[in-house]
């Protein structure tokens, strides 16, 4: 028998509920992720991103392999499963849905024509600096919250290590769902989720149905190395950032350290103010290191061709920066 595949790799997850004939199983995770049941639950909706996934999409580090749908009552809502982890996801998950809902209304209409816009992320790391694993956001008043603006938007966030540390409900349909999503859940625990839940059933007979596809595996594969080399990539940045600030810092820290140790006093004013200078030298040498280290990377990714997009993308360096640093480069 094969290893079961990770559903929370970000092509499988497109493929288990992004596409026409898996519409089922995206109504049952909304639902359950929406806390909508009865005459409030979703009951249909139009999967609207159908692109085929080439392996250049794929293989593509940065690429975002979300789910969009709009549901019979008009609501607009983009599913994204993040494996690895963003700085500042919070920006990013505004920036889509506020394109989201710029979209949603052509020229010439008017505004009450916009759609009701949902985010849901879905993350495999801890994000937020709150208890409990889902967290959803609207447009609330500021002082009394009671109040809120516009029901127009809508943002969640579901942190899967902090359900894992949470206990189990069985009777929440979420919970089952995240289980479902764990690749870490048993083979016993699998069949108590199918035999509790029948919508459910039908996502790990489609899961082993692709598992069993050549060119599945390969597509899957191939994301899993885009993801690992995104890690490696940061790491790298990062690391090459401390060396170089950790040179910057110690020579700051000398020079400041006898400044200091001048005011302090003569000997031992001298050690601890180069002891204390140091600290403070590397502390910013390293954060200067790490931010040469990052541009020293998208100097390396323009000599080989890179657009200037896709850098700032994946080293988070404004545009103009990079347009600069390639400018310097050219001087030389």
């Amino acid at each position: 028998m094969r290893k079961r595949l990770n559903p929370k790799n970000d092509y499988l997850f497109k493929r288990l509920f992004g596409e026409a004939d898996s519409k089922p199983l995206l109504i049952g995770l909304l639902n359950a992720v929406l806390r909508r049941s009865g005459r409030d639950a979703i009951t249909d909706l139009a999967i609207l991103d159908g692109k085929l996934l080439t392996k250049r999409l794929v293989e593509d580090k940065e690429g975002v392999l979300d789910i969009r749908c709009e549901t019979a009552d008009r609501e607009q809502v983009n599913v994204e499963m993040q494996v690895g982890r963003y700085r500042h996801m919070e920006k990013r998950s505004l920036f889509y849905m506020g394109r989201l809902l710029a979209d949603s209304i052509r020229e010439g209409e008017d505004y009450s024509q916009l759609k009701k816009t949902i985010c849901v992320n879905i993350l495999d790391f801890s994000f937020l600096p709150l208890e409990g694993f889902h967290h959803s956001f609207h447009l609330y008043e500021d002082g009394a919250r009671i109040y809120r603006l516009t029901d127009l938007m809508e943002l969640h966030f579901i942190e899967c290590p902090k359900f894992r540390a949470a206990a189990y409900i069985e009777s929440d349909p979420l919970h089952r769902w995240l289980r479902f999503l764990d690749e870490r859940t048993t083979h016993e625990q699998l069949e108590e989720l199918i035999a509790m839940d029948p919508t459910i059933r039908t996502a790990e007979e489609r899961l082993n149905h692709l598992s069993e596809d050549d060119m599945t595996r390969m597509l899957y594969e191939a994301r899993e190395k885009a993801q690992r080399d995104r890690i490696s990539f940061l790491k790298d940045a990062r690391e090459q950032g401390l060396e170089e600030g950790r040179e910057i810092g110690l020579q700051q820290g000398r020079e400041l350290g006898i400044r200091q140790g001048m005011e302090i006093g003569i000997e031992k004013g001298i050690e601890k103010g180069i002891e204390k200078g140091i600290e403070k030298g590397i502390e910013k040498g390293i954060e200067k290191g790490i931010e040469k280290g990052i541009e020293k990377v998208a100097l390396n990714m323009l000599a080989t061709g890179t657009d200037i997009a896709t850098i700032s993308r994946i080293t988070e360096l404004p545009e103009e920066r990079i347009r600069a640093l390639a400018d310097c480069a050219d001087d030389r």
